[in-house]
């Protein structure tokens, strides 16, 4: 495969067609906003639903072709060739069948939620099998293919604060285009398509119907899905991290190492260190995670 890809090459989203499908009685969607540019599509949303709550109900999409200040966790800088990549943000505000509030404590799973999501969609449409690295990291042999930044957003009125939940996924990236050596692209992968409207759609679908399963369940990652076993499972079926040892880089230059053994019930990785004694560590705690002989 020729993996030269100019940016003439890379067809546009199309709006109409995908709000066609996915908003309103058609689709689960209650909004969808394309946009040609900006410099975040996270920063965007929860700027607009935290200045205009009513008019960013649960489940509002924002996408972009070009992200030109994209942030990871710890405020790392990114960015992309205009269409090469997916840029889509999705603002939550989880509540159960009976609309209360799920309790705050579950939103630490939103961003696995989001990238199980994905890994499940980009999977079943293109050939390629991503796997999840721990926190917030779709892989496809130990490459970059995909990541996610969930972020709060409080309410002045008295509300749960809502969630946005990033993602950016390397699509038509080739090798000149990767910032580092680490990183992947579904052309890369050799694909089945890199056509970003059918990905999108086919994300969005399956985090709506992840998400609507989880918050049946109270945002319990240990309590079995409608979609099938829990998301507790679901994601540790997918996880990479799982059974590695690994060494976790801490705030302040201190580091853990150990065997990755699990994951606790709100999404924090338990290593088990040197001495047999089992740590936990929070996304919040991790500068980075790498694989302990790196």
């Amino acid at each position: 495969m020729d993996l030269r890809y100019s940016s003439m090459e890379r067809p546009p989203l199309e709006p109409e067609r995908l709000r066609a499908s996915l908003v309103g009685p058609a689709g689960p969607l209650s909004r969808l906003d394309v946009v040609q540019e900006t410099g975040s599509t996270n920063t965007d949303l929860a700027d607009s639903a935290r200045l205009s709550p009513r008019e960013y109900p649960d489940f509002s999409v924002l996408t972009a072709e070009l992200q030109t200040a994209g942030r990871g966790r710890l405020g790392r800088v990114w960015q992309a060739p205009e269409r090469s990549s997916l840029f889509v943000s999705v603002l939550l505000r989880p509540v159960n069948a009976q609309g209360r509030p799920l309790p705050t404590q579950s939103y630490g799973w939103l961003s696995l939620l989001a990238a199980l999501s994905l890994s499940k969609a980009v999977g079943g449409r293109t050939g390629v099998e991503p796997r999840l690295k721990w926190p917030n990291d779709v892989m496809v042999d130990g490459r970059k293919l995909a990541g996610v930044l969930a972020q709060l957003v409080p309410d002045s009125t008295g509300n749960p604060p809502a969630v946005v939940v990033g993602v950016g996924l390397n699509v038509s990236l080739t090798d000149e285009d990767q910032p580092v050596s680490t990183g992947t692209s579904l052309l890369m992968e050799y694909a089945s398509t890199t056509d970003r409207n059918i990905l999108l759609e086919d994300f969005l679908l399956r985090f709506n119907l992840d998400y609507r399963a989880f918050c049946a369940v109270d945002g319990n990652a240990s309590v079995p899905w409608s979609v099938g076993g829990c998301l507790l499972d679901n994601v540790a079926g997918r996880m990479a991290t799982l059974g590695q040892e690994v060494r976790a880089h801490l705030p302040g230059g201190a580091e853990l190492t150990g065997r990755a053994a699990g994951l606790d019930a709100h999404g924090a990785l338990l290593i088990i260190d040197g001495d047999g004694v089992r740590q936990t560590v929070t996304a919040a705690d991790v500068v980075h995670l790498r694989p302990a002989g790196a």
